[in-house]
């Protein structure tokens, strides 16, 4: 995949490039990424980028014509264009799938009070990352960037993409480490049982009823099973079901037994 970032604030993505998984993606040549300043395209005889919006108003624009001669110079008229605006559809990890299997993404950053209009007739789409103001669009260029890279094949081990907040509706379950005991706060013992279907199975639990209280907006969306309304019943009675007290049961014996 190549992705290009049209920005008037190239170093900005430095640290992007250099550090962890984006840093190896781009070694193992799962992605190319080009950072292009739009300054270098502008006709302007004074270097301007932006000027005071026609009719009045606060603040800068940024003007069309850089922009437009930045894709059509870098030959990116079959590329995915995208600029990043509060206008757009909100980026979320279905879209982040989608533009994964897309092979030429460009995604233009906004700055100052927006861009002339015009722009949007050489686009293909608008994405906003939220309903909250940046002072550009560079932050966002590099999350949506971050998200859709970690999705290509050998950017990451695939095993970290089985169960993924977000990927079926419901956020990721509880992840532990060593040791057992943290000043208190242990870890479950289920998942020291070695039964991995019950495991499995709780760490389903775990997911709905975290998702139901973190995020009761994605919970009301999904669409429980009868095995799941029975699983969150027994946890809303704090009832302990059988399968689990005898996974735990069997890992106790199995441990003191080694």
């Amino acid at each position: 995949m190549k992705i290009t970032i049209l920005t008037l604030f190239p170093d900005m993505f430095s640290g992007f490039v250099s550090q962890s998984i984006i840093k190896r993606a781009l070694a193992k040549a799962v992605v190319d990424i080009q950072v292009v300043n739009i300054r270098d395209y502008t006709k302007d005889k004074y270097g301007r980028v932006d000027t005071p919006p026609i009719g009045g108003g606060a603040g800068l624009v940024m003007k069309a014509q850089p922009i437009v001669d930045a894709l059509v110079n870098l030959n990116l008229a079959q590329a995915h264009k995208i600029i990043l605006s509060p206008r757009g559809q909100a980026f979320n990890q279905t879209k982040a799938k989608q533009l994964s299997t897309l092979s030429d993404i460009v995604l233009i950053c906004g700055h100052y009070e927006g861009i002339d209009e015009r722009v949007n007739h050489y686009v293909d789409e608008q994405i906003s990352l939220g309903d909250y103001i940046l002072t550009g669009g560079e932050i966002g260029a590099m999350a949506m960037a971050d998200a859709i890279i970690r999705l290509l094949p050998e950017a990451i081990e695939s095993t970290s993409l089985d169960v993924e907040s977000f990927d079926d509706g419901l956020l990721e379950y509880p992840q532990y480490t060593e040791p057992y005991d943290f000043e208190g706060y242990k870890v479950p013992d289920i998942l020291y049982s070695g039964n991995h279907q019950a495991i499995a199975k709780w760490r389903h639990l775990l997911r709905l009823v975290i998702t139901r209280e973190a995020r009761n907006d994605l919970f009301s969306k999904y669409n429980l099973t009868k095995q799941d309304k029975k699983l969150l019943d027994q946890y809303d009675n704090n009832e302990t079901p059988a399968w689990l007290s005898e996974a735990i049961l069997k890992g106790i014996k199995f441990m003191k037994g080694h």
